[in-house]
């Protein structure tokens, strides 16, 4: 057994690439491997900025043999009296076999020749060779490029390769490649580190020799790289948790922006560095922004302290310090922090004179200045996007009944809500929109729910993130997505595939999940028919047909209702069931909340045992129900169900059980979803016997008024059941 390397050398890469790459990489050759029946044991795939490497260990020295049987042509065709015809001696050639090796063989088809061929297993190292060259092209990201005059393709040029089985290099020329790059044994280590050799390999003015796979990682961490991704994540982590701790601070380091860290060194040195106290005047926002998005910084918060999201100044929440993950020798530790401070200084200039200017002009003037932007082609300016914003905060507001000064504040806050689209501040860091509006209006004097509301607005910004925390946020957050939802529909514009520009698929989530945190019922229905007819009056050069509009955003807000509950880990089936195609978009979206509340309700029935017995006699009756013909609405057996036809206890019985739960079908409320689910649970034994046992009856008789009549009974229970679900749905 065998230790394979390979090492695709480059020029820096972008910090996002070796995380959408390596996958591929395991991928590729995991299946490369396999196709060629080339046993091993685990695969390991790393990177640096400037590298992609793999190793498979424990790779069998040669592919396995293969034999196998190929069929041939019939044994009438092949042989003629018993001389093979020139159709099996061409078969045979194809096979690498003598045509006397061929067998005839019975099958259900009749007699056929067949061959029995044996393909001896090449050498690991010939088919890597091959492999190698495919396994690189086949890698894909953004952004690819050509270097000089080759037309290989790649995310960086790739300047080296190293190509290993143990210790003897695999003869690999990458084709297109400009200069020409061929494996070898060369890497390169730290770029700041010189070419020190390490245990295993030597160094000479051309980079770092492997002398084996096996001693890659070490032969590099003499080199200055910490070749091994996760070390060296877990090396970042715990730096900067010890310094945090040792200044009472929490670190702010999202996910995405350590997954950065971790992609743009090679060699993790910590460094602290010191943010000039005068500029804590600025929004801790601000400071983060500026050091987290622009400078990869880490920004440090005092480690008990509350911040405020509409606070004007950092002082009562950040620290005066920030760490810095540098690819530098620790010699240069001082050097590469007064380097930092220094860029950071200017930044935080910068942003120093925005706000400066951004609070000489008031927020309303700037909201006038949304006149001279264009929102989006035919929707005219931003200025016009916030008044149709409006109308749907009134239209919200007047539908969930709020108080009246959550509404006021509400409608305060629609008005105001866009102002700092044109402000320098977001001009200049966009993540910024809403949060600085909210701040500049709480410094103005507006009331702090109005300046709260346009800083929560915006959420939830994508999967994840926050929702709004006030009532006034939460229904200009909503009015917000409604009115995206409405004018880009309306424009004839839909999200396809991967595509949607305007993020509406975003925007819909968002909208139902303010719904659901809020626990408001909203009949979005009557909501968008209302809305479709005001934007047909808006926008006359769009031709809107309210019906079709309203029609088409039921059917995207459904969907993505369903996605998000099947995000969350609900069963399919039982999502289908309450929201799926099967149902009408009327029923689903007059309460979204409500549709949620069911698919859980199924949940917990499915969990204790209860479904699966209601679901076995809802489903049965419902198959029997579609041969009659009462209508679905139908929940009352009076008018449709006579007891003087019955000629059974078990249709008594199944009445009575009906009757029991037409209150409860035709009733309102949500908690009527549970009483449902336990009256047909305790109407199960009966419901069944209609069907089996000594008192089950015919459905399909001959007589017709008998046949309608039970059928009505059958076709009452589908209907009570299906305020609960559609069980056609539910698996079984």
């Amino acid at each position: 057994m065998s230790t394979f390397l390979l090492e695709i050398g480059t020029e820096e890469l972008p910090a996002d690439f070796a995380r959408l790459a390596l996958p591929q990489l395991e991928a590729q050759v995991r299946q490369g491997l396999a196709e060629r029946r080339l046993s091993h044991g685990p695969v390991t795939v790393t990177s640096t900025p400037r590298r992609l490497a793999l190793l498979v260990a424990d790779l069998a020295a040669s592919a396995a043999d293969l034999e196998e049987d190929r069929k041939g042509p019939p044994a009438a065709q092949a042989l003629k009296e018993g001389v093979p015809t020139p159709a099996a001696i061409g078969f045979a050639k194809r096979c690498g076999i003598e045509a006397s090796a061929l067998e005839v063989r019975d099958t259900p088809k009749g007699p056929f020749v067949f061959a029995r061929v044996r393909e001896p297993g090449l050498p690991a190292a010939e088919l890597l060779a091959a492999c190698i060259p495919q396994w690189i092209a086949g890698l894909q990201g953004r952004r690819f490029m050509r270097w000089a005059e080759g037309e290989s393709r790649f995310s960086r040029p790739v300047r080296w390769l190293v190509a290993l089985l143990d210790g003897a290099v695999i003869p690999v020329t990458l084709a297109g490649s400009d200069p020409e790059v061929s494996a070898g044994r060369l890497s390169r280590g730290h770029r700041l580190h010189g070419t020190q050799a390490g245990e295993g390999g030597t160094a000479g003015a051309g980079g770092v020799s492997i002398a084996t796979a096996s001693a890659y990682a070490e032969t590099l961490a003499a080199a200055g790289v910490e070749v091994d991704r996760q070390r060296r994540a877990a090396t970042i982590r715990s730096a900067v948790d010890t310094a945090a701790a040792a200044l009472q601070a929490r670190p702010d380091l999202p996910q995405e922006l350590f997954d950065e860290l971790t992609d743009l060194v090679e060699a993790p040195l910590l460094i602290e560095g010191a943010v000039p106290e005068a500029y804590l005047a600025l929004p801790a926002e601000v400071l983060s922004t500026v050091m987290r998005a622009h400078q990869r910084y880490i920004p440090l918060y005092r480690q008990q302290a509350e911040v405020d999201p509409l606070a004007l100044d950092a002082r009562a929440s950040l620290l005066p310090t920030f760490l810095c993950i540098a690819n530098s020798l620790p010699a240069a530790t001082d050097t590469v922090r007064r380097g930092n401070e220094r860029v950071l200084k200017a930044r935080l200039a910068d942003a120093e004179f925005f706000v400066a200017a951004d609070r000489a002009v008031p927020s309303i003037d700037r909201r006038d200045q949304l006149a001279r932007v264009t929102f989006a082609e035919g929707l005219g300016s931003l200025l016009n996007r916030v008044e149709r914003l409006e109308w749907c905060t009134d239209g919200l507001v007047e539908q969930l009944g709020l108080g009246e000064q959550d509404a006021a504040h509400a409608r305060r806050a629609a008005h105001l809500c866009k102002h700092d689209l044109v402000s320098q501040m977001v001009g200049e860091f966009p993540e910024l929109q809403g949060v600085m509006g909210g701040k500049y209006l709480l410094a103005e004097g507006e009331a702090r729910p109005v300046a709260l509301a346009v800083l929560e607005h915006y959420l939830p910004r994508g999967a994840g993130d926050a929702l709004p925390t006030s009532t006034a946020g939460a229904v200009v957050a909503l009015a917000e997505r409604l009115e995206l939802l409405l004018s880009i529909y309306a424009k004839g514009e839909r999200p396809s595939g991967s595509s949607d520009p305007y993020a509406l698929r975003r925007a819909g989530n968002g909208l139902l999940q303010i719904l659901w945190h809020q626990g408001w019922r909203l009949d979005l229905v009557a909501l968008l028919q209302r809305a479709c007819a005001h934007w047909a009056e808006l926008l006359p050069a769009f031709q809107v047909d309210p019906t079709a509009l309203a029609a088409d955003l039921g059917e995207f807000l459904r969907q993505r209702l369903v996605s998000l509950l099947e995000e969350e880990g609900l069963p399919t089936d039982l999502v289908q069931a309450v929201a799926g195609e099967g149902v009408s978009v009327t029923r689903v979206l007059a309460d979204p909340a409500e549709a949620r509340q069911r698919a859980e309700l199924l949940v917990a029935l499915r969990a204790n045992g209860q479904l699966a017995a209601v679901q076995a006699v809802v489903t049965r009756a419902a198959r029997l129900a579609a041969k009659g013909d009462l209508a679905a609405n139908v929940l009352s057996p009076q008018g449709v169900v006579s007891p003087d036809l019955f000629e059974q206890p078990s249709e008594t019985a199944m009445l009575a059980v009906l009757e029991n739960l037409e209150p409860i079908a035709s009733g309102q409320g949500s908690e009527r979803y549970q009483a449902l689910a336990d009256g047909l649970t305790r109407g199960a034994a009966a419901l069944a016997a209609f069907f089996d046992g000594d008192q089950s009856v015919m459905v399909m008789v001959d007589d017709p008024a008998v046949r309608r009549n039970r059928l009505n009974l059958l076709g009452l229970l589908r209907n009570q059941a299906s305020v609960l679900a559609e069980f056609e749905a539910i698996n079984g």
